[in-house]
Formats: C-alpha cells, structure tokens, sequence
C-alpha cells in the first residue's frame, strides 16, 4: 500500500475544511414544540418587557416600606390588611399609610405599595399584621421589564436552541422561531467485507457487521444534520463513482468511511477533488476532505474521531450556529504518552474532575468508544502530558 508522502496538520486542514464550507441560506418557521436543537436564523426580539408589570416576588404583604422603618420583634408594627389576592388576581384597592394587602408570588403590585414583606416575618390576627422586621423600598419586587426589556435581543442569530430558551420564548408569547434548514447529510459505506445481518457462516469467512451507518446517522442527528443513507456499497469503482455523484447532488455533505488510503480497492478518494488527503490526526490519518466530500476511515474508532475533529464543525458551519464544544478541566489518572508531529485524540473517561485514559487502543475497537465520554488532544509539538497533570478535555 502506498503511504502518503505528506501529511497535512490537523489546524490546517481544519481551517482549509472550513474556508471552503459555506454556509446555508435556507430557513423554517417552526413552532416551539419542535425546534428543540435547531440553530436560529435570525435574532429574536422581544415583544414585551418581562416581567409586564411590577410584581411580588414573594408570598406575603405589599406595604408601603416607610411603614415598616420601625419595626422590631420587641417592637412590631401594626398595619390593617384591607384585601387578600390569589394568584392571576389584581386588587383595586391602594395601599396607603398603616395599610397592607396580601398576595402570592407573581401578583401585580397593589397600587401605592413599594415593598413586600414574606408573610413568615409578620405576625397576623384576624385583619391585622404585626410587622417583626423593616423592609426597604423595592425589597422583594420584580419590577417591570427587570427581566427582559421590550425591544431587547433576547436570543441571537446562530443560537442552537436549549430547552430554557424555548421556555423564555414562551413567557414571551413568541409561538414560532425561524430556524436553519437542516443539511442533508449522504452517508456511504464501502467494502466488499460488510454485511448488514448476522450471518455467523460469513462472519467465519471473513465477513464483518457494519456498523459506521449507525453511528455516523446519531452523530449528524445530534450535531444538526439529516442523515440520508446510500446504503453499502460494494467495492467496486464504477459503482462507488456513481453512488458519489449522485450524494454530490442530493445531499449538502457526504461522508463516505472506506477508501480513504491507498489500498488496490479504495476507489473512493479518485472521484472527489480533494483539497487535502491525509493528515496528522490519529487515529484517521487517512482522511481526505473536498467538494463538501469527506473521504473516510472504514474503521469505527478512526471515523468516531474524524467526526469529531472535523465533521462536525463542518456541520455548524453549514447552519452558523454558535456551537462551543463543552470542554473541562481535568487531572490525568494516568500518562499519556504521544509522538511529534501527531495530533492525538486520546478517549478518556471524565468524572469528578478527573480523565482516565481508555487503555484499549486500535482504530477498530468499538468498546473503547463505548466507555469513553469525552476526548482530550494532543497537538502535534508534544510528547504527551505526565500523570497528575491538568489538561483540557472535551465532552462528547
């Protein structure tokens, strides 16, 4: 087989993936229901201030504070309760001197109160509270447009939608959001050795499950996209070349595992122009990228980590979103040792500020992804970090 002769670094090709990318202008209106994920496509402004009026952000009595200025427990202030209030209720009456009104959290604000005092700091006999503590003006009031402002930018352009940003929406009456359209994602899979069944007779002859479709349709699901599967493909060049086509048209990305080296049956690499093939990231060295085309790893753990380091970033790229991969802080349990001139992704375990390296090694091997939760890199100008020692680490 024949090696490459020169390997691209990782940041390189990473910033020529992303120079060449371009970004979608098509977009959706959605209700809020379903635009969980989704990246927004414009700002959001809101159309009234948050909260609307001002509000006790307490269960208790609206008083005027300057009443309250003397109260003491040895000395407490007496004032008359001239109304009581549930919750979606406003009281037409005015809180004026020696006077209270009780409420809930979330009531408008009585007229002539300035102050709230918690109903478990007054003493109350019949219409009559005995005021233990003062209360300074605004204590215990939301006041209106505190929130959020009307006319603010509540959420930006290239948000990728949380839960809390679709319950602010909400509170805000806003009942649509337009979003980016999601990018068709072409998903193929090459190689003469796949089956798609369990066949313990092939797998005896050499056979092999596949299972990178599974995969790679979860990832493009979880990072924005629209998976559209090709199928297996066998490796045959005539074939491959026209299944590549046709995702070319169809889809906005193609990922194509298998093909990706220079073996006698990797046709893959021949039909795209490639801007780079093959570089210093391991595993997945073989990587190439071109014509909105990533040529693969046929191995699960090498595509795993090629996704990572590069496709998914292609993805936010497409719909602009503001994507910030969560990474930690994290203390190594253990060595990891690297070479020069490799950019490393590392599986490691992350909990309670600490990274346990998955010892299992080998591009092949699925359990070492399955027990990892996060990854950490190493560039290409180190030799690995010591036991003990603090590095980044980046959540899956």
């Amino acid at each position: 087989m024949r090696e490459f002769k020169q390997l691209t670094p990782y940041r390189k090709a990473l910033e020529m993936m992303l120079n060449d990318i371009k970004e979608l202008e098509e977009t959706e209106e959605l209700p809020l229901d379903e635009a969980l994920g989704r990246v927004l496509a414009e700002d959001v402004v809101s159309p009234i201030d948050l909260p609307p009026f001002d509000r006790s952000a307490v269960d208790g009595y609206a008083v005027r504070a300057e009443d309250t200025f003397q109260a003491r427990e040895y000395s407490p202030v007496e004032l008359e309760v001239i109304d009581e209030i549930t919750a979606g209720m406003e009281s037409e009456r005015e809180v004026t001197n020696g006077k209270a009104i009780k409420l809930m959290t979330g009531n408008k604000m009585p007229k002539g109160a300035n102050a709230v005092i918690e109903q478990e700091k007054v003493k109350r006999e019949e219409n009559k509270i005995y005021v233990l503590r003062p209360v300074a003006p605004g204590q215990n009031v939301a006041f209106k447009g505190e929130d959020v402002k009307k006319g603010e930018v509540v959420l930006r352009k290239g948000r990728i939608l949380r839960p809390q940003d679709l319950g602010m929406l909400k509170g805000l009456g806003i009942k649509t959001v337009k979003v980016k359209r999601k990018p068709k994602v072409g998903i193929m899979v090459t190689g003469d050795e796949l089956i798609e069944q369990l066949d313990e007779e092939a797998l005896r002859s050499g056979k092999i499950l596949e299972s990178n479709s599974a995969m790679l349709k979860a990832l493009v699901r979880e990072y924005f996209g629209e998976p559209v599967f090709y199928g297996i493909i066998p490796d045959d060049e005539e074939l491959i070349g026209k299944t590549i086509e046709r995702a070319k048209k169809e889809c906005d990305l193609v990922l194509i595992t298998g093909g990706s080296a220079f073996g006698e049956k990797d046709y893959a690499h021949k039909f795209v122009n490639l801007l780079f093939h093959g570089c210093t990231n391991k595993p997945g060295r073989p990587i190439g990228y071109g014509e909105r085309v990533f040529v693969m790893s046929g191995y699960p753990a090498a595509v795993f980590a090629q996704f990572h380091l590069y496709v998914k970033y292609a993805l936010a790229k497409l719909v602009g979103a503001d994507y910030r991969p969560i990474r930690v802080k994290a203390r190594l349990r253990e060595k990891v040792p690297s070479s020069l001139g490799r950019h490393e992704f590392v599986k490691v375990y992350y909990e309670n500020g600490e990274a346990v390296p998955i010892k299992k090694k080998g591009s092949g091997i699925m359990s070492a992804i399955v027990e990892s939760n996060a990854y950490l890199e190493i560039p290409e100008d180190s030799e690995g970090y010591k036991e003990g020692e603090e590095v980044w680490v980046t959540l899956y």
